[in-house]
């Protein structure tokens, strides 16, 4: 599924590759090493979520490396 897209290695949100930092967190450790894909929809509401500690709707890696 990475498909050469990044993720982040603070916050796991899934970005695209020609980004330097995450939208999200700022953060600039990023990577290709990550596994696992799920989107988040409503995350008040997820289990999955509330695991995570996401508190944002988006796209994140399971496992990042």
């Amino acid at each position: 599924m990475a498909s050469n897209r990044l993720a982040c290695r603070e916050c796991h949100h899934i970005i695209d590759p020609d980004e330097n930092a995450c939208p999200y967190c700022g953060s600039t450790s990023l990577t290709e090493d990550w596994a696992g894909y799920v989107v988040i929809t409503h995350p008040e509401e997820s289990e999955i979520a509330e695991k995570m500690e996401v508190t944002e709707s988006g796209e994140y890696a399971l496992k990042v490396r």
